[in-house]
């Protein structure tokens, strides 16, 4: 699995997806990383907001990458 194959950069999106959603939960790094919502640092907000409000689907996906990159790949 390398970063420049599709699936390759849906899991760097699933996992960065994950890991901003955790530090969001996290309240001293809430407060440090995701404070900014707009510029370079407010790709990290955002994606801790996508993984906060749509975490069932994240979940999902997750789950099926995992069972793809298993079985299928």
């Amino acid at each position: 699995m390398t970063m420049y194959s599709f699936d390759g950069i849906v899991v760097f999106g699933l996992l960065f997806i994950c890991t901003c959603a955790y530090l969001k939960k996290v309240p001293r790094l809430n407060s440090w990383l995701l404070s900014e919502k707009k510029g370079v640092w407010g790709v990290f907000y955002k994606a801790a907001v996508i993984g906060t409000r749509l975490h069932h689907a994240v979940a999902i996906t997750c789950l099926s990458m995992a069972l793809y990159l298993v079985f299928l790949k």
